[in-house]
């Protein structure tokens, strides 16, 4: 029965297994495995041998070694070149060599503990073992050396020699001759772990032997050999110092190579992870008011890449994505470079301002959710994209890449999600915030750090991978100083609250991100990943940071200043009604701390197309300059005023008119005019081929100020069609794994496992005279029908809970523990132990019954 820490007796003794060892934890503990390693919950195990089986699975076992920092994975590396199982000291042994290193003896037991945490180690200390299928895997191979460079035993090098070949090794070596090859190997293996002895015998190596020794000490352990080897590989060969792995290899024996070492299993032990340097250093407020700036920047980028495609955007290529002319015309309309225009297209992406609409011709084009967050407050606004950069996996920086198959990789593209991205942006800023205020980090001291927290990640991956996550830091860093989450390489006091708790971390690894990641653990294991749901913490984070932006950035101003060149400089942001009316009576010229407009023709017509007059241009213009209204842009209004609509355009195929015959005369006359197919209809008329827009624009061309008119005759007001999408919702990131389970899902999986080991490991009654033998371990009871309605009626009276074997519907057998309470009607309803609820079962699905052992 369990004990007080919800384990078997069996767990209060050494375990024997891995099962044994995890039925003996307490149920915080098993939740804390799950926690740490959440695959091990799809689907939720049925009992702790499942949970066990499960965990020493090759997968599952690759994906908890890729989330070892580096000391806990050169502390796995070395219990898997240990004896199997190992003491503690042998591992400190391993792990320092002959002489004492504090810093590896403090680290140690935590390192242990969250491979114990992690059900990769188990055992007490006098005797800990590696998860056979972790051994497998950093164990040395002859195909893959070990992460450690050490080679196989002696005994392993030696498997299928000829006894007289041990024999002359043993002579050579200067040992007695043995009966039996297994005591051979047994003498080489004490001479060289022996440290005395196998000293004495390398003082008698020539130097050449010696130098052949120091190119494969620290690994790989293997060199090749010809058929007549130097004398100095033949005197080593000699001596067992050289083992044969091939015809042509020789190997290095772990236990030679380990006395090369001085007894240390790797060159340099990490215990301690590196510092993140600091680079350079400035005022808190400094760093505040550039990445103040920089939001603000990036709010108006992402409004003027989607007020150019207001009316809709480019088309969607057939495989998905943007193409690279598109791209191209993108980058030049935002005046920036053609990667920064891939990286605000993904942002307004991944924050569902941006989508394809879905139509046979598929184009790019607004959302509806970009109208709602055009009327949110600025710092709003700023926080909309920030948490949306924060869990994205898509990668801009892949964009113009190519993927495996060597096909490029396109903005908005298919293939850009990566799953790591949120978890590196989550730790890199982390790390930032752990510096002081207004500190910048040297790169490359990040990247080091980054490293010794996820060292085998990129190997485990596959090629590239590990270059992969550097370049996500590089990114990160970039994107995030484009964001305004940093100012001048520095955290911003925004960014830190919306990351949550002040950002600090010391290196603990209980920094919580507010995603729900944390781990509470030594190690970098599981933390950061921003996986979490999101919540009423997440909605405070973002209030505060909203708070904290909000008087960083400029107010909306509702006046510019016009000048005599026929320009008006806005000293500031504008206030929106006032930015998109002058935006289309002027062109913008040039941004930055101040935008200029400036006011040609062709901007002034566009505002009369759009249904102003010249008096509703001078009126906003008064009222909106707090310098006059210059003369020459009074004149230029006027001017094209007087010869707007002049000349009108409608639909024959297309025709011109005006009242002066003069003018359509000079059209005609003019050779530029050639290609609109003009013909005279009437004096005042004139018939074209092309279309009434096209008409329009080659009239235009030609210096002329035609209006478009309608059937009755009457101008036709032209204003921009906002073209959206149907709604849509942002693409949701993928995840890297399965999903983190939340406290809840955690114990009622603890309560079910422990419920399912109930079923598969209580003891039942002997079997009395009359009923069927008691079934062997793992299999259903059996029991005639009589039995069973007799003993589950007996068990409802008296309360006791039973053993029984169940069938469902679909056929699935379980085994389960109930305590009967009614029974009737050809069902049994009882409190389900295993699912921990009151349930019904019909009795003809009962295979059989048992009774339990009082305890």
């Amino acid at each position: 029965m369990p004990d007080s820490r919800g384990g078997s007796q069996a767990g209060r003794t050494a375990p024997r297994t891995l099962a044994e060892a995890l039925r003996a934890r307490a149920d915080d503990e098993l939740a804390a495995l799950l926690r740490a390693r959440p695959d091990l919950l799809s689907p939720v195990p049925n009992d702790v041998t499942q949970l066990a089986t499960r965990a020493g699975t090759r997968a599952s076992v690759v994906r908890a070694l890729e989330r070892l920092d580096r000391f806990a994975l050169q502390t796995a590396e070395a219990l898997a070149v240990a004896s199997d199982p190992a003491p503690y000291e042998e591992l400190l042994g391993l792990l320092t060599g002959d002489e004492p290193v504090p810093e590896v003896a403090a680290a140690l037991p935590g390192a242990l503990a969250e491979l114990r945490r992690q059900a990769l180690v188990w055992g007490e200390d006098d005797r800990l073992r590696l998860v056979r299928t972790a051994r497998e895997l950093l164990a040395p191979q002859p195909t893959r050396p070990s992460p450690t460079g050490l080679g196989p035993t002696v005994a392993e090098a030696t498997a299928g020699m000829s006894p007289g070949r041990l024999q002359e090794i043993v002579a050579e070596a200067g040992l007695p001759a043995t009966h039996d090859p297994v005591s051979a190997v047994a003498a080489l293996t004490s001479l060289f772990t022996d440290r005395e002895r196998m000293a004495r015998l390398l003082d008698t190596a020539p130097s050449e032997a010696l130098s052949v020794l120091d190119r494969l000490v620290w690994g790989p352990p293997y060199g090749e050999v010809t058929a007549s080897p130097a004398p100095p590989v033949r005197w080593l060969r000699d001596r067992g110092l050289l083992l044969p792995a091939s015809p042509r290899t020789v190997v290095l024996p772990r236990e030679a190579a380990l006395h090369l070492r001085a007894g240390r299993a790797h060159r340099t032990p990490e215990p301690v992870p590196p510092a993140v340097v600091v680079a350079a250093e400035r005022r808190p407020q400094v760093v505040d008011s550039a990445a103040a700036g920089q939001a603000y920047t990036a709010l108006a980028t992402v409004e003027d890449l989607l007020k150019d495609w207001h009316e809709g955007g480019p088309a969607v290529l057939r495989a998905g994505g943007l193409s690279v002319r598109d791209l191209k015309r993108t980058a030049a309309a935002l005046d920036t470079t053609e990667p920064l225009a891939a990286f605000w297209l993904e942002l307004t992406y991944a924050a569902g301002l941006l989508a394809s609409d879905g139509e046979v011709d598929e184009r790019y084009a607004p959302t509806p959710a970009y109208d709602e967050w055009l009327e949110l407050p600025a710092a709003r606004r700023w926080a909309v994209l920030a948490t949306a950069w924060l869990a994205a996996t898509r990668t801009p920086g892949l964009v113009g890449g190519q993927d495996s198959k060597g096909r490029t990789l396109s903005a908005l593209g298919p293939e850009l999600d990566r799953s790591a991205a949120p978890e590196v942006r989550h730790r890199v800023l982390r790390l930032l915030a752990a510096l002081p205020d207004g500190a910048a980090p040297d790169p490359r001291s990040l990247q080091d750090r980054l490293r010794w927290e996820r060292p085998l990640r990129g190997d485990a991956l596959g090629t590239g991978a590990r270059d992969l996550r550097a370049r996500l830091t590089e990114w990160t860093l970039s994107e995030a100083e484009l964001l305004g989450i940093t100012g001048r390489g520095a955290l911003a006091a925004p960014a830190r609250a919306l990351l949550g708790a002040g950002g600090a971390d010391d290196g603990s690894g209980t920094a919580d991100d507010g995603t729900g990641a944390g781990t509470g653990t030594r190690t970098g294991t599981g933390r950061d990943t921003g996986r979490g749901t999101p919540g009423a913490g997440d909605d405070a984070r973002r209030a505060h940071a909203v708070a904290l932006l909000t008087p960083l950035l400029p107010e909306p101003l509702d006046h510019v200043l016009l000048q005599a060149d026929l320009t008006a400089v806005a000293p500031g942001p504008l206030e929106r009604p006032l930015a998109e009316a002058l935006s289309v009576l002027a062109d913008v010229e040039s941004k930055g701390g101040a935008t200029v407009y400036r006011f040609t023709p062709g901007s002034v017509r566009r505002a009369l197309d759009a249904g102003r007059s010249a008096s509703d241009l001078h009126a906003f213009l008064a009222a909106h300059s707090r310098t006059p209204v210059p003369q020459p842009l009074s004149y230029l209004i006027d001017d094209v005023a007087r010869r707007h609509g002049h000349l009108r355009v409608g639909a024959a195929s297309a025709y011109v008119r005006c009242d002066d015959e003069t003018v359509l005369g000079e059209i005609l006359a003019d050779r530029r005019s050639q290609g609109l197919g003009l013909r005279r209809l009437a004096p005042t008329v004139l018939a074209a081929r092309t279309d009434p827009a096209a008409l329009l624009e080659g009239l235009r061309s030609l210096g002329y100020a035609p209006a478009a008119e309608s059937a009755e005759g009457d101008v036709l007001i032209t204003r921009a069609h906002a073209r959206r999408t149907p709604p849509r919702t942002a693409p949701v990131p993928v995840p890297d794994g399965p999903p983190l389970p939340d406290r809840t899902l955690l114990g009622a999986a603890v309560k079910a496992i422990r419920a399912g080991d109930l079923a598969a490991t209580v003891e039942r009654r002997p079997a009395g005279a009359g009923t069927s033998a008691p079934p062997a371990d793992g299999e259903l009871p059996r029991t005639t029908a009589a039995e069973t309605l007799a003993t589950v009626q007996a068990a409802a009276l008296t309360g006791s809970a039973l053993w029984i074997g169940y069938v469902n519907a679909d056929g699935a057998a379980s085994q389960r523990v109930i305590a009967p309470v009614r029974v009737e009607g050809g069902f049994v309803t009882g409190y389900d132990h295993t699912a921990d609820e009151v349930r019904t079962y019909p009795l003809h699905r009962i295979t059989g019954v048992a009774e339990l052992v009082e305890d």
